[in-house]
């Protein structure tokens, strides 16, 4: 299967499958518990219908939005995701330069595995730090130091991981960083050695936000045990209301989900929120984001920029979330996918599907900017 077979989420998660060993693949495509959250995510979507206008005059088409004061290409970002280069040696770096490639957002993950430092010098377009909150105070401040330092505009607090969420694809494997593989998991390893040499040949794995604080050449660290041992569950509003001082820029909390957080998060200060249930990663049974989406724009919309993801794989899904108010949608396992695929090639191919799906629905709709898309162009099936 080549690239150039790719015409969506579909194609291209079926070449990251065809490439990776079982177990990075499941870390990937996995959520939590039983996966009701995940499948419900996408099918959330499906409920609901465009309903479009014609005749309305479409030959150009302006697909920008500003959010937190950004200007973005087109209204969708590459979420801040973590260990991008097991996935593929060249990681964020294809990331950072794919989305500046397309004038759009993307973000450097605490779990992520170039600098922030490196990252702001492949792109100076649009970019966040998502960060966890660690029980190491001085760690946070620190944190938020060296993000300034490098110049990066808005700062994602991930808020709805204070523990692991309970990834049993990943307890089958033995799934860990370093790795600490059961027979089952190296044997998934094994018949896939282009993963292996591919992985050799590049430079050591490093999770450079963390090196300082997380020893990688010693016993595994599990993912579940990171956000287990070294994040901080009594985090409190309080907490985040003064690092949204500290920080003194924009501010963005990353895992809304309630009408109540949202107008908290409006009332101390964020400039952003993002409704997210970590893709199904978290709490199973949790509801879609989309589903979420209305009343929360409704709650707080004219105060804070509203933005969502979770399964979105379509240009129709970005359209649907913007009719219902999101200044942007997140990508996550769209552009991942293409990445473990293909590198840097794979995530331009799939951020220029998804542009095109955009330009196109957009022109079906009779749309000729974001700013037309409205509740009344949609229809909810019961």
């Amino acid at each position: 299967m080549r690239l150039t077979d790719c015409y969506n989420f579909h194609d291209f998660r079926r070449m990251a499958k065809r490439r990776l060993p079982g177990p990075i693949f499941d870390y990937i495509d996995g959520g939590a518990d039983d996966e009701v959250t995940y499948r419900r995510n996408t099918a959330a979507f499906e409920a609901c219908d465009l309903v479009p206008d014609v005749l309305r005059g479409v030959a150009e088409v302006d697909m920008s939005v500003t959010v937190m004061g950004q200007k973005l290409a087109m209204p969708v970002y590459c979420s801040p995701t973590a260990l991008q280069r097991l996935f593929h040696h060249q990681g964020e770096r294809a990331v950072a330069a794919a989305a500046a490639k397309h004038g759009t957002m993307f973000g450097v993950s605490s779990l992520g595995t170039i600098s922030l430092e490196e990252a702001r010098q492949i792109s100076n377009g649009p970019q966040v730090y998502q960060f966890y909150f660690h029980k190491d105070r001085g760690l946070n401040r620190e944190m938020m130091v060296r993000a300034k330092n490098a110049g990066v505009q808005a700062m994602m607090l991930t808020v709805d991981s204070i523990t692991g969420g309970n990834r049993e694809r990943d307890k089958r494997t033995g799934f860990a960083i370093p790795f600490k593989l059961n027979l089952a998991g190296m044997t998934q390893f094994a018949i896939k050695p282009s993963w292996a040499i591919d992985w050799l040949t590049h430079e050591r794995f490093r999770l450079p936000q963390l090196e300082n604080h997380v020893k990688m050449d010693g016993g595994a660290l599990s993912i579940s045990r990171y956000f287990t041992e070294m994040l901080d569950p009594s985090m409190s509003w309080d907490d985040v209301a003064e690092m949204v001082r500290e920080w003194g820029g924009p501010f963005c909390l990353k895992g809304i989900m309630s009408v109540e957080d949202a107008k908290r998060a409006a009332e101390i200060g964020c400039s952003g929120i993002v409704l997210s249930n970590h893709g199904g990663r978290q709490l199973d049974g949790s509801r879609s984001a989309f589903d979420q989406l209305a009343e929360i724009v409704d709650a707080v919309g004219d105060r804070i920029d509203v933005m969502m993801d979770g399964g979105v794989q379509r240009g129709t899904h970005v359209l649907k979330a913007l009719s219902l108010g999101a200044k942007a949608v997140g990508l996550g396992r769209y552009y991942l996918f293409p990445l473990a695929a293909a590198g840097q090639p794979g995530v331009e191919r799939a951020l220029e599907t998804m542009r095109t799906e955009i330009e196109r629905g957009m022109k079906l709709m009779g749309c000729t900017s974001v700013s037309q898309l409205s509740r009344r162009n949609l229809r909810f099936r019961s």
